[in-house]
């Protein structure tokens, strides 16, 4: 895998790659075999594996050993240093009941705020090899598919979208029923999909990502990526995604535009 092809404005692009590498080396041991899974959610079900961990863990070895001025924000392990200008926010496995159910739509989430805002991000998924990332000014894919621009399609009409939500567990209330309200009109629905929906915006294959309860290793590495291939991720009040909550990412402002009036209503 390599994004110099690509030539990423961000002087830290390069980085990317190698968090990459190292957690992959770190996870794909892991998937598919047999090991043990840990619930972190009492009354619920939040999984965590020694994937996750280790994924998590290789990242921050290396951030440190190169950046150790910069900051991190991790699921698994914690914050360290966040009031530096630069913070990694990583998310080793996004999407690991996806991964201990051996399917391979689960991506490694490796972000960077500066000065608080997310400035570059990648889906890494080492299992298929493809690499997405952006960094808020262009965005780029490296795959099976060889190198490219990503690019996100017009589409003007909720009538016409291609939508994508993990699940519609995640709304409750009035959330539910704003989230109803907008799928009844998408003209497809996909469910999940967690971080690589947001990933499709981005190359031009769907339209739309609601999504409610995200934290920030879950958002961070995606909105540079799908500001980057042209699209616009925000709350649902229209405000950053840096802190997660309620989001939204649609690959055209228009129809960013009417999602976020339809769901006015239970925005918080």
């Amino acid at each position: 895998m390599s994004i110099s092809s690509m030539q990423p404005t961000h002087a830290f692009a390069p980085f990317l790659e190698r968090l990459a590498e190292e957690a992959r080396a770190a996870i794909m041991p892991h998937f598919r075999s047999a090991f043990s899974v840990e619930n972190k959610q009492e009354g619920g079900f939040d999984p965590v594996t020694i994937a996750d961990r280790a994924g998590e863990t290789a990242m921050r070895k290396l951030i440190n050993a190169e950046y150790p001025g910069h900051g991190i924000l991790g699921e698994e392990h914690g914050s360290e240093n966040l009031d530096a200008e630069h913070v990694w926010v990583l998310d080793p496995i996004d999407g690991t009941r996806a991964f201990i159910t051996g399917l391979p739509t689960w991506g490694t989430l490796i972000g960077l705020t500066t000065n608080g805002k997310p400035s570059l991000g990648m889906m890494a998924q080492p299992y298929v090899g493809e690499f997405y990332a952006g960094d808020c000014k262009s965005a780029w894919y490296q795959g099976p598919l060889g190198a490219k621009t990503l690019k996100t399609r017009s589409c003007a009409y909720l009538t016409e979208a291609v939508m994508f939500t993990t699940t519609p567990f995640l709304f409750k209330g009035a959330e539910r029923t704003a989230y109803d309200a907008v799928e009844r009109e998408t003209r497809l629905a996909r469910y999940g999909t967690d971080c690589y929906g947001y990933c499709m915006v981005a190359a031009g294959q769907a339209d739309l990502v609601v999504e409610s309860g995200l934290q920030p290793y879950d958002v961070v590495a995606l909105a540079p990526i799908i500001e980057g291939a042209g699209g616009v991720m925000t709350t649902w009040t229209g405000g950053s995604p840096a802190n997660g909550g309620q989001i939204v990412a649609s690959g055209d402002p228009r129809l960013h535009d009417i999602v976020l009036k339809k769901l006015a209503s239970a925005a918080a």
